[in-house]
C-alpha cells in the first residue's frame, strides 16, 4: 500500500518539436490524435516537409496507448518536422516509499531500474538543480523476437531523481530505437533533465 505523496506535481520544459501525449484516463486518444496530426502536418509543410496525416495519426494514437498503459505522470513523444513517427519517448513517474521500501535511495534506484539484457549498465551520479541523482544508460530488446523477427533495439537513458526535502522519487525515463541517434538522444536527455521541478 503506497503512501500518500509527498510531491504534489512536476514540471519539465522540453523543445517544440516534443509533443505531450494524453495520459489521463479521461483524455480522449482518438479525437487528439486527428487533431495533433493535423497540427503536425501543417507544422511540417511550414518546414517544407509533405508528411501523410494518417500515417502520423496511427503513430500518435499508438504513442499514446502505450504510455497511457504505464500510467505516468507526464509523457511526451519526438516529432521532428518531416517525421511521420515518433523518434523517442519521454515519460516521467514518481515511485513512493512503502512497506517492502520505507526509504527509496540511489542504490536501490540504480539496482531496480536497470539491467544488462546488452551487456552491463552505464550507472553514474548525477546533481540536478532539484536534487541528487542517478543516471542510467541501457539497452533493452523490444518487439517481437522471433527467427524470422529479430527484437529491436530499445536504448535508453533514465534519471532517478530525489527531490531535495521529499521522500518520493522521480524517475525520467526516454527511450529510442532509431539507431545512430545515441549521442544526440543522451544530450537532449541530460539538458531535460536539469529542468526537472517538482511541488512539495
Amino acid at each position: 500500500m503506497a503512501m500518500a505523496t509527498d510531491i504534489s506535481g512536476c514540471g519539465i520544459v522540453l523543445p517544440a518539436d516534443w509533443v505531450s501525449l494524453p495520459v489521463e484516463p479521461s483524455d480522449d486518444v482518438r479525437s487528439w490524435s486527428k487533431t495533433t496530426a493535423v497540427e503536425l502536418r501543417d507544422r511540417s509543410r511550414a518546414a517544407g516537409y509533405d508528411i501523410d496525416k494518417a500515417t502520423l495519426r496511427k503513430d500518435l494514437r499508438s504513442r499514446a496507448e502505450d504510455s497511457r498503459s504505464r500510467e505516468p505522470l507526464h509523457a511526451f513523444a519526438l516529432y521532428p518536422d518531416g517525421f511521420d513517427f515518433a523518434l523517442a519517448i519521454l515519460e516521467v513517474s514518481l515511485i513512493y516509499p512503502d512497506d517492502t521500501v520505507p526509504e527509496i535511495t540511489l542504490g536501490w534506484l540504480a539496482e531496480t531500474f536497470s539491467a544488462d539484457d546488452f551487456g552491463p549498465p552505464e550507472i553514474s551520479r548525477a546533481d540536478l538543480p532539484i536534487g541528487p541523482a542517478v543516471r542510467i544508460r541501457q539497452n533493452f530488446a523490444s518487439g517481437t523476437r522471433s527467427r524470422r523477427r529479430p527484437g529491436i533495439l530499445m536504448e535508453t537513458l533514465t534519471y532517478g531523481v530525489l527531490p531535495t526535502g521529499a521522500e518520493s522519487a522521480l524517475m525520467m525515463l526516454m527511450s529510442w530505437t532509431v539507431p545512430g541517434l545515441s549521442e544526440e538522444m543522451e544530450t537532449a536527455a541530460d539538458s531535460i533533465a536539469e529542468t526537472l521541478t517538482v511541488d512539495i
